[in-house]
């Protein structure tokens, strides 16, 4: 356990993955010769014999070889059964991008159980919504969030703190120590059992977990290790936090073909430049805002070698695409939602762009382009689920189907049946169709901010500003922001008689929501409204978005 890597793998741990294999793969009915259900839990099982002197994790100082990240996985899952956890028993995990947090995503499913990896940015009533919701038996903290924590967590879940040293005194470490190194008997009768919950904001009230399987989790893993070219020698820094659709797969990409991935906690600009140059980084992914804060930080630096980035989580401008290549970042545009396990789509870049000036590539570049190589073909349709014309004007909405989709919001039968109404999986974004077939997105159909690449539900904002009692209406639209893409503006109306200041209406939503979801600024008067009574949010969006080709940022 002492995080170092070098010469051979302990005998009798290659002999336990290697011979475990045979007794506790799952049955098949017969058909164990010639199939075996899909789950990333078998890439570890894999590169621990062949990568077994590999780093697997880097993080400061610590290095975990594959061999050693495999029977630290075997000792959770074995401790974690320990712990009286029985199939599909939720595991929540709050904790930065951290070593535990990569072990959590192999160690919680081969226990059985299911991964619940949370905001770390909500607040403590945000984070009481979700371990209500999904009901731990087990929750991981780490030490500097269990503040987080409601003070009742404790009552239906065992806690474990994660001091995050490697160190035999460490809470986590400790539970480890509980486990066998072994492999656990397999509980994965069929692939499409879940293997995470992800909570995403709702449109209509708290939040909603959507679950992933092992099978969609196993391919969109290898969807991200083709479009974006890993290999063995890569070396991955995960930007992305792993509550966020599970780092959008990447945990499980890495460990599939057995390349280095680099933790942090934060993505600091200035520690992420010296992991680059000092790690030698290869490959990367991130919002826009992060590689915003990037290029435009002091150490910035055109770069010896290539490093391939995905970007997601708001479309990119074309200045910032620019911007990257410049510095010898290779941008790969993709875009997904929570509900895509992330990734969906590739904006393929085509040779002959090579050609043209680099604002018109990096324009063509900012589109979204169309399916992975995993993901079946996306659509751009009407009211009437007709597709839209393939002409770069006619707005509809994206809707996707296929492997790479949510199983469904956890015990949630109706709001998944109206997003899978059709036999689609509807995104809530409009775009437009062009004659290559690619999409390029131009609003949101719901009422969904992306900051920052953090999802905000503007009706969650709208019940905290009303909350306040000079309030008597209110309403919530993104607005652009050069460096968050978009973030928040509430339009109030007062009570009669009554006084607030946007300082104070701003003060009174940061008690009570995650300070990423409050207002950015709040402006006073009469709301535009139907003949019915009905709020005009488009009135207010069109005023704000006044002279930008599209309504997304």
């Amino acid at each position: 356990m002492s995080g170092q890597i070098g010469g051979d793998m302990d005998t009798t741990a290659l002999e336990s993955t290697i011979t475990g294999i045979a007794n506790h793969e799952p049955r098949n009915d017969g058909r164990e010769v010639w199939r075996t259900e899909l789950t990333p839990l078998s890439f570890l099982r894999r590169a621990a014999v062949v990568h077994a002197d590999r780093t697997a994790v880097a993080y400061g100082p610590r290095r975990i070889g594959y061999s050693e990240l495999a029977e630290r996985v075997n000792r959770l899952a074995s401790a974690l059964r320990g712990t009286g956890l029985e199939k599909h028993d939720r595991v929540a995990v709050l904790a930065p991008n951290t070593p535990a947090l990569v072990e959590a995503h192999f160690g919680v499913p081969a226990a059985g159980g299911i991964l619940v990896a949370i905001n770390t940015r909500l607040n403590e009533t945000e984070v009481r919504a979700i371990l209500d919701d999904c009901a731990p038996r087990v929750i991981l903290v780490d030490h500097e969030l269990e503040a987080l924590l409601p003070r009742d967590a404790g009552r239906a879940a065992r806690i474990i703190t994660i001091a995050d040293t490697g160190e035999p005194g460490d809470p986590y470490e400790v539970l480890l120590s509980e486990g066998s190194p072994g492999l656990t008997e397999s509980w994965l009768a069929d692939e499409e059992e879940p293997i995470a919950i992800n909570y995403t904001s709702g449109t209509t009230g708290g939040p909603k977990g959507v679950v992933y399987t092992h099978r969609g989790a196993y391919l969109n893993a290898l969807a991200n290790v083709i479009e974006l070219g890993l290999g063995p020698d890569s070396v991955f820094l995960l930007v992305v936090p792993m509550f966020h659709c599970n780092g959008w797969c990447f945990p499980w990409s890495s460990v599939a073909v057995g390349a280095t991935q680099v933790c942090l906690r934060k993505a600091d600009p200035a520690l992420m430049w010296e992991l680059i140059d000092g790690e030698g980084v290869t490959h990367a992914n991130g919002a826009p805002t992060v590689y915003i804060t990037l290029a435009n930080h002091p150490h910035a630096h055109r770069l010896e070698r290539p490093v391939v980035v995905m970007v997601a989580g708001g479309p990119p401008s074309p200045t910032l695409l620019e911007r990257m290549r410049g510095l010898n970042f290779r941008p790969v545009h993709v875009y997904g939602l929570t509900e895509t396990y992330g990734p969906f789509t590739r904006r393929v870049e085509l040779p002959e762009w090579e050609e043209l000036p680099q604002e018109e590539y990096a324009r063509l570049l900012a589109r979204q382009g169309q399916a992975n190589v995993i993901a079946d073909l996306v659509r751009v349709v009407d009211e009437e689920m007709r597709d839209v014309p393939q002409d770069g004007l006619t707005q509809g909405e994206v809707v996707m189907r296929g492997n790479l989709v949510m199983q469904g919001y956890y015990g949630r039968p109706e709001p998944t049946a109206e997003a899978f109404r059709g036999g689609w999986f509807h995104s809530g974004d409009a775009a437009v169709s062009h004659r290559d077939g690619v999409i390029e997105l131009k609003d949101r159909k719901k009422d969904i901010i992306i900051s920052g690449g953090e999802n905000i539900a503007t009706i969650e904002v709208e019940q905290a500003v009303m909350s306040h009692p000079a309030v008597l209406e209110c309403a919530v639209v993104a607005i652009p922001d050069d460096h968050w893409g978009e973030r928040p503006k509430a339009f109030v109306t007062l009570k009669a008689d009554a006084e607030a200041t946007e300082q104070e209406i701003i003060d009174h939503c940061r008690a009570r929501i995650a300070r990423y979801k409050c207002p950015a600024a709040v402006e006073f008067g009469e709301l535009p409204k139907t003949s019915t009574g009905k709020v005009q949010k488009f009135v207010l969006r069109e005023r704000e978005w006044t002279g930008r080709k599209r309504r997304i940022n």
